[in-house]
Parts: structure tokens; C-alpha cells; sequence
């Protein structure tokens, strides 16, 4: 622990000097500010907010893992000569990369919700959308992390990232409207439902969407997304799913870190 721990705490103070991290922290402290400060609808405001970041935050850490993975094999492959264990160093890189990114970004959406927004009526919406995008960071770094330790080329990899998060933000969309359309005579909703588990974008958005008076525009499905997804089961079951996606691409990037010969 003590081992991870030191290398949590280089690895930290090399990422938060990253122009990426400076990037990260300006992009949505800005973003926030100018949304906060001339919206006086806080919720409204924070659904803008969070249509940018659910798409941002996975491209952005995606890259960024990706990236700093690959930079950093000559560190890696120096620090592997000592008697140090592999899943320490794992370990401590994963959480050196994600951590700086995470406060990055908590710290540039809450200064400008302290200044200017409206705490009766934004204050847990901030919340849930703060631990989202915190979930959302991991997943993207475990997934670039697995993707660097099984990919040797770099540019390979890079476009392995970029199109896992094209998957997920753009055609799983595209293909749920698609079996919506074609089947739209059948009761699909439960599938639908089930479907949206295997897309962490799509299952974020549906979280924080249903916190707001219009899941009734999507009909018949939307009653069905806001009766289970609305529920403490629902719930707990959505944050469950994340933290799998979180959990399967780390445990695999470990053990493939493990067996890799750098």
C-alpha cells in the first residue's frame, strides 16, 4: 500500500502539470461560469452542463490515458527493473492519471455553482452530475489503460480509443433508434431497457435526464425508463453497472499489464 501510495504521489504531481489537466479545469470552468452566471435557471443550466460533459469527459480521459499511457513506457519499463510488484505499478498509474483529471474537473464545475447558481434548487443535480462524470473518467482511463497494455502501437491504440468512444456516443444511439423503428409494433421496452445497461453514455444520460419533468416526451419508454430507472432498484442497479464497466477493463488491464513483457 505504502509503495502504491508513493507512486500515486509522483505520478500525481507529474499529471497535474499536464497542459491536458490545465485544459480539462479551463474548458469547464469557463463552460460552467458562462452557463451559471447568464442562466438563471440552475437546472437548466446543468442539463446544458451535462449534455457537453457526458460527451466530453469520456473522449477527453480517453485520449489523455491512451496518450500518457504509451509516454510513459520508458518510466515504465525503468521502474519494472526494480523489485517493485506490477500491481503496485498499475495501480498507482491508473490513480495518478484519473485523480488530477477528477479534481480538474470537480473544481471547475463547482466554483462557478458556488457563485452564481441556485443551491434549493441545483444543489443535488451538481451532485449526481459531479459523481457521473467521476465514474465516467474511470471507466475512460481503465478502458485506455487496458487498451495501451494489450495495443503496442501507439497510433493503433489511439484509434482504438477514439473509436470505442465513437461506439458508445454516436452508433449505439443509431442502432437503438434503428431496432426502436423496426420493431416499434412489439413490446421491446424491457429490452430497450436492458440494452441501455450495456452503454455507460447511454445509461449516465438516462440517469440524469430522469431527474428532470421530460421523460413523458419519449412516450411509452420513457414512463418505463422513469418507473425503473427512477426507483431506489433502479438505482442502485445503474451505479452498480457502472462501477462494473469500471471494474471489468481494470481487472483485465491488470492481469494483461501483468503478463506483458515490456
Amino acid at each position: 500500500m505504502q509503495l502504491i501510495f508513493k507512486i500515486l504521489k509522483f505520478e500525481f504531481s507529474n499529471v497535474l502539470r499536464s497542459k491536458w489537466v490545465i485544459f480539462f479545469f479551463l474548458f469547464f470552468f469557463l463552460t460552467s461560469y458562462a452557463l451559471f452566471s447568464f442562466e438563471n435557471n440552475t437546472p437548466k443550466a446543468l442539463l446544458s452542463l451535462f449534455n457537453l460533459t457526458v460527451y466530453l469527459v469520456p473522449l477527453i480521459s480517453l485520449i489523455f490515458g491512451t496518450m500518457y499511457f504509451y509516454n510513459s513506457r520508458e518510466y515504465i519499463e525503468m521502474i519494472l527493473c526494480q523489485p517493485i510488484p506490477r500491481n503496485a505499478l498499475f495501480i498507482g498509474l491508473f490513480l495518478g492519471t484519473s485523480l488530477p483529471l477528477i479534481i480538474s474537473l470537480i473544481v471547475g464545475i463547482l466554483l462557478p455553482f458556488f457563485l452564481f447558481g441556485n443551491f434549493s434548487e441545483g444543489l443535488n443535480l451538481t451532485l449526481l452530475l459531479i459523481l457521473i462524470s467521476l465514474l465516467l473518467t474511470l471507466l475512460s482511463i481503465a478502458i485506455s489503460f487496458l487498451i495501451s497494455t494489450i495495443i503496442t502501437d501507439k497510433v493503433k491504440g489511439l484509434s482504438i480509443s477514439i473509436f470505442f468512444w465513437l461506439i458508445t456516443a454516436i452508433v449505439f444511439d443509431g442502432i437503438m433508434l434503428l431496432i426502436i423503428y423496426l420493431f416499434q409494433d412489439y413490446p421491446i421496452e424491457k429490452f430497450i431497457l436492458v440494452l441501455t445497461l450495456l452503454n455507460p453514455l447511454d445509461l449516465s444520460r438516462t440517469l440524469f435526464i430522469l431527474n428532470f419533468d421530460i421523460s413523458a416526451l419519449l412516450g411509452l419508454t420513457g414512463a418505463l425508463f422513469k418507473k425503473f430507472y427512477g426507483s431506489n432498484l433502479g438505482i442502485i442497479i445503474s451505479f452498480i453497472s457502472l462501477i462494473i464497466w469500471i471494474g471489468i477493463p481494470f481487472i483485465i488491464g491488470l492481469r494483461s499489464f501483468n503478463r506483458k513483457d515490456f
